[in-house]
This record gives C-alpha cells, structure tokens and sequence, in this order.
C-alpha cells in the first residue's frame, strides 16, 4: 500500500508516528500531536526530502479541536492513527486521572476520527490504527492500554478500509521506553527495526488484513516462560511455541545434573549452602542484578519484584540446574531464597519436604474492626452498613420475614 492525496498521521511528531511520515511519499502529510512541534529534526528532515508538510497541535482525544484543524484541509485520504499514552502502572494504582488518560489518547481519539472523517465523507482508503501486543496477550503494568488497544483490534474487525496492527516495542524512539525495551528482550521480545514495521504495516494494508500481530519473538525464551505463566490458547496454538515447549521439557530419563551430584557427595552440613548460592544467582540473574548482594536469603521473592512471569522463569532455571520436574509456583510455594534452597536440598538427596507456608500479612489498622465487604439484605428498615451499625449498637430486633 502506498498513500496518495492527503495523508494524517495522529501522533504523527512522536517516534512511531515519525517513521510513517518519513515513509510516506503521498502529495501532502499532516501530523499532529498535542504539543504541534514546528521545528525539530524531523520537521527538517521531511521539509528536506521536498515534502509538503503540516504540523499541527491537536489533541485528538478532544472533538471540537479536531474538526476546527481538519476543515481547511479539505478532503484526507488516508489515516495513521499513531497517538497514544504508554502506561506502566499496575491496576490497582491507576487513579480515574491515569485511566482516562490512557483511554482518551487511543479511543477518544478514534471515535472523533471517525465521526470527523468517517462520517464527514472523507474518501479514506485506509484507515490504520497502531495498537499493541499488550491487548493481544497481555503485558505486566499494562491494563488500561491492553483495553485501550483491544478497542482498537476490535474496531478494525468492523469497519471495511481499516486495519489495526498489534505491534511488538520497535527499536530506537518508539513507545516503549529502554527500561521496558530491555525487560522485553529478557523475555524473549525484540525491538523491531522500524523500517522493517512499516514495510509489514504497508503489506497489512495492501492486502486488506483488518487486524494483524507484528513482533519479533524469540520463542524459545518467550513461550517456556509466558505460556506457563499465562495459559493462552491463542499462543499454544502456534507451531513455534508448541516446539519451543517441547524442546524446554526434560527428558524422562534425563542425566541427573551436576548440582544434584555435587549435592549428594557433599557432607550434610554443607548441601544448604552449596543449593543457596546456586539459588541466588540464578534469582539475580533473573531479575537482572550483577550480583548475588541483592537476593537476600530471607527476603520473600515478592517483595524482590518477582511477578507471575519472572516466577515461572526461576522455576524454569530451578529445573534445568537441578534435573528436578518442579511446579509453576515453585517460588510462591516456598517464598524466600532460603526456603526455596531447603526444598531443593531435601528434594535433591531424596526426601520429599511440605511446602513451607508464607508468613501470615499483618495489618495495622486505627478501627476496632474493618469491614472488607458485605453483601446480603439488611432487616428492620437498614440500608445501609452505616444504618446497620447505628442500629445493632442501639440493641435494636432486626427479626425480618425471609427474603421473596
């Protein structure tokens, strides 16, 4: 596919948005963004190569503002819907503020799009959205963007002309910061060259795909660990992954490992020590420490920063050093390095231990008792905890008849 007339690129100052313009040959690119940048390298760079550009400041996310910036343009033939808010915070602190943010960008924005231009009888022969492999399967810290971009892959499915792409981090200036770009490739994610996305991007289009997954996936690192995090059809189906796991699990008569040699000829007073430090390490590496310092032998894995993936990922290693079948929730079972290496010794020489429990949560609260959640039907005219509260301390009967 390759644009002509009039092309807008939401978003189209940012890094992904970037890419699409300077690819973009057609007679006229508009990019906006919420800042509307004027100047820049890129400005310049497009401005070089002879192209008639317009960069405008417009928040998509706001209705009024887009179709005041839009009708001096006149008739727009194409679509790259690029704008967007990367979120790397967990659910349960997302305040109202950080959830709309993230909606708006991505699914305000689309609807005044295609209120604007769909409806306004624009001759769009294509319209792409930029989603993300976060609504395809997932990705830790990425709820309210998972949602924003299924939307996305969900609108596509309906409306002809459009196609949404669920791109993997793209390397260089996209979205995903070097952080979560570095975290990724530990998984088995790779940054994508962006010359290479907007070729796979054009090809989507040409062929009237309307929604399309592109990532560079290393899936014998990937697939041992998300899939057994995270059981997913969608994913299990794919031959790559089935031979990844495949490949990932131990012979039935695999050779027992050096450690549990190592384990077994050592005195009984030095096993702990020799499983701990393996422990550590391999905890470390995980978690992408230099060193051992970190992992502390009674800290709990969770408080480290172990999460379901990284989790499955410890198993995994636990696994291939010590020639053990262990279980997904081998670290949240025994929950501390020192716990972990207690198990494995005893696993190692050949006893079996009990998963040791985890330490009971102690909460600290200024109320006599808290109330986490009630649901039934109040007696008596309450209705309401409050009401219920006023009412028992009063000595009041709440004898009812039995609920229809």
């Amino acid at each position: 596919w390759w644009p002509r007339g009039t092309v807008l690129i939401t978003g189209g100052t940012g890094g992904l948005g970037g890419h699409v313009a300077r690819w973009v040959t057609a007679e006229h690119v508009v990019l906006t963004s919420r800042r509307g940048i004027t100047s820049g390298p890129l400005v310049a760079e497009l401005a070089e190569s002879g192209k008639r550009v317009t960069v405008l400041a417009c928040d998509v996310a706001d209705r009024q503002a887009l179709t005041a910036v839009l009708a001096p343009l006149g008739p727009i033939n194409a679509v790259v819907h690029a704008a967007g808010v990367e979120q790397s915070t967990v659910i349960d602190q997302l305040d109202a503020a950080a959830r709309a943010e993230v909606w708006s960008g991505k699914v305000d924005g689309l609807r005044n799009l295609h209120e604007v231009l769909v409806d306004g009888g624009h001759p769009l022969e294509a319209v792409v959205l930029f989603s993300s492999i976060a609504g395809i399967w997932g990705s830790g810290g990425q709820a309210m963007y998972a949602a924003a971009n299924a939307f996305l892959d969900d609108y596509a499915a309906g409306h002809p002309n459009t196609t949404s792409v669920a791109w993997g981090p793209w390397a260089g200036d996209g979205m995903a910061g070097a952080n979560v770009a570095a975290e990724l490739r530990r998984r088995g994610v790779r940054t994508i060259d962006p010359r290479l996305a907007v070729r796979a991007m054009a090809e989507a289009v040409g062929q009237g795909v309307s929604s399309v997954c592109v990532a560079d996936v290393d899936w014998a690192r990937f697939a041992p660990v998300f899939t057994v995090a995270r059981p997913s059809r969608l994913l299990g189906d794919l031959p790559e992954v089935r031979t990844a796991l495949a490949a990932a699990e131990p012979a039935a008569d695999a050779p027992t490992s050096g450690l549990a040699g190592r384990v077994r000829a050592a005195a009984p007073a030095q096993r702990p020590g020799i499983v701990l430090t393996m422990v550590r390490e391999q905890a470390a590496a995980v978690l992408g420490h230099g060193e051992t310092a970190a992992v502390e032998t009674g800290t709990a894995f969770r408080e480290m920063g172990f999460d379901s993936l990284t989790a499955v990922e410890l198993r995994n290693r636990m696994a291939t050093a010590t020639g053990l079948t262990l279980p997904a929730g081998l670290v949240f079972d025994y929950p501390t390095p020192l716990a972990l290496a207690e198990f494995l010794v005893a696993e190692l020489a050949g006893s079996v231990v009990q998963a040791a429990p985890a330490a009971p949560a102690v909460a600290l609260l200024d109320e006599p008792i808290a109330i986490v959640g009630m649901s039934c039907q109040f007696p008596g005219g309450v209705s309401s905890p409050a009401q219920l509260w006023e009412f028992l301390a009063a000595g009041g009967d709440g004898i009812g008849a039995f609920p229809a």
